[in-house]
């Protein structure tokens, strides 16, 4: 691998995004800057022997894309689903990892690399991301949704990330909304604000929407053979089908309603929302018009002082603010000689 010089001198950081469907690595320096990233399927199904292998691979290609050598990396940083025992390093029953349950997956990683490494949440790590180098990075504190499969979560108070005393804190996509609720999550928890407004809830809604018998143009391709997806669904919200934008509305709605809890637990200076469901953030008229709903449900259901002392809006890292973070967690754990 051809050797190239830090233009920075600055300490560099892998940053290792594990994902139940991809496996993103980047190398970041000790500002925050990332030089290069690589991005391998997982296949989680194949177990943890094959996912070290993967990782493996994916930060090799992160190296040689930003023409570096691991010898030039200070340390790892890895964020993974949970559940986990972050202080020693295990994963416990991460649900979209079948086959690395009870896994040391911190030690196993920094024999393969032989580099110091810290464990992290990924969503933690996606906040840290935003917090270090992203949307909030002049913010005191953050709550930091990430909206995709599941509903994660972040929280940053002071600079501190909420990793609570068994490593599950801030895991707020887990909140009960509806105690009477029939609706169960993929982590089989019922009346959760993840049975409402993680991608499968998101979907199942629409379903039931369209089952009763209302018009909406989503009917047409299902019959063609489509399957329901929420991109589909924004989609069709975009293309103004009236089902289809009440259940995008009715998301907002349900996470106003989470963000209000942790805006009178927390009182953070900024809530961010991210992940793969955000509807095109602030590039889409829906995405813009899904934030100010979510903003309305505050403004009706919070005290007045936080509500207008708050920042609500999308985070900007994207899909890079994982490994970014994980990289940053790093830096905080090991920092330059």
């Amino acid at each position: 691998m051809p050797k190239s010089d830090n233009p920075s001198s600055e300490a560099l950081y892998v940053g290792i995004d594990v994902g139940g469907t991809n496996i993103k690595a980047g190398i970041v320096t000790g500002s925050g800057k990332p030089l290069a990233k690589a991005s391998l399927p997982t296949h989680a199904d194949r177990g943890v022997d094959y996912g070290l292998d993967v990782i493996q691979r994916t930060v090799e290609a992160a190296l040689a894309n930003a023409k570096l050598e691991l010898s030039q990396i200070e340390a790892i940083g890895l964020a993974t689903p949970g559940t986990m025992d972050i202080p020693g390093g295990w994963l416990l029953e991460p649900p979209n990892l079948p086959g690395w349950w009870h896994v040391p997956i911190r030690d196993k990683v920094a024999a393969q690399f032989k580099k110091p490494t810290v464990l992290q949440n990924d969503a933690n790590a996606a906040a840290y991301g935003e917090f270090w180098t992203g949307a909030a990075r002049d913010a005191h504190s953050l709550v930091f949704w990430t909206l995709g499969t599941g509903i994660g979560c972040g929280i940053i108070v002071d600079h501190v990330i909420i990793e609570g005393e068994h490593s599950h804190g801030s895991e707020c996509g887990h909140i009960i909304i509806d105690m009477d609720s029939p609706r169960m999550s993929p982590a089989e928890q019922y009346g959760t604000l993840e049975a409402f407004c993680g991608a499968k809830a998101v979907v199942n809604r629409c379903a039931e929407a369209l089952a009763s018998g209302r018009e909406s143009s989503l009917h047409a391709q299902l019959r063609a053979g489509a399957e329901l997806t929420p991109l589909m669904i924004a989609e069709a919200a975009e293309g103004g089908d009236r089902v289809a934008d009440e259940v995008v509305m009715d998301t907002a709605r349900y996470m106003g309603i989470g963000t209000t809890t942790l805006m009178h637990t927390i009182n953070p200076s900024m809530f961010l929302f991210g992940g793969a469901m955000t509807f095109g953030r602030n590039e889409t008229a829906l995405g813009r018009r899904f934030l100010q709903a979510i903003k309305d449900e505050v403004k009706k259901r919070a005290f007045h002082v936080p509500f207008e002392r708050t920042t609500i809006d999308f985070a900007t890292l994207g899909g890079d603010a994982g490994y970014i973070g994980a990289a940053g967690c790093a830096r905080l754990k090991f920092p330059p000689a």
